[in-house]
């Protein structure tokens, strides 16, 4: 079935801007303060529990505060009982911290199949998240991904990630 022609409609296109680092000492020579965060997020990833995907991810939150806060993925037999690396981290910041703003959060992951060289970015559900610490603090974090090895990518705020957000506003 051929959908006729709407001349009043319109395209459009989201063009996203965000920084890219060749690698990680490139990325600490530039940004000493992530580059912790990036690390601290690396060791999270031995701390994972994925015996199904046999992928690991490690996330860390900074917080306006200093404080580090890093979280794993966490699988279950019983999917999806399980939860995100990023998610662990968001969760366990607010609980411990509920009035510090997240200022950034940094992301990595490692399988026990491949080289993990491409940055690994965070899934819908925890975007989500993401925007809604934004929202709770009022200021947009740094979102930094990178996979075992290789690319740095650094984004100012979910909305780089995720165009059209979902804001409470609307509830």
């Amino acid at each position: 079935m051929k959908v006729p022609k709407n001349n009043n409609m319109k395209k459009q296109q989201f063009i996203s801007d965000y920084t890219v680092y060749d690698n990680e000492k490139e990325f600490a020579a530039a940004e000493a303060l992530d580059a912790e965060l990036l690390f601290q997020a690396h060791e999270a990833v031995s701390r994972s529990y994925a015996p199904y995907s046999k992928f690991h991810v490690g996330a860390a939150v900074r917080l306006a505060n200093g404080v580090i806060v890093k979280g794993c993925n966490i699988e279950n037999a019983a999917y999806p009982s399980g939860l995100c690396a990023e998610r662990t981290a968001l969760f366990a910041a607010q609980a411990q911290y509920p009035d510090v703003p997240v200022e950034a959060l940094a992301i990595t992951a490692q399988s026990e199949i491949t080289e993990v060289t491409e940055p690994v970015a965070p899934c819908g559900a925890c975007r989500q998240v993401m925007v809604e610490a934004e929202q709770r603090s009022g200021r947009p974090m740094r979102i930094i991904c990178q996979g075992n090895t290789g690319k740095v990518f650094v984004f100012d705020g979910v909305e780089t990630l995720m165009p059209f957000i979902f804001l409470t506003k609307f509830l």
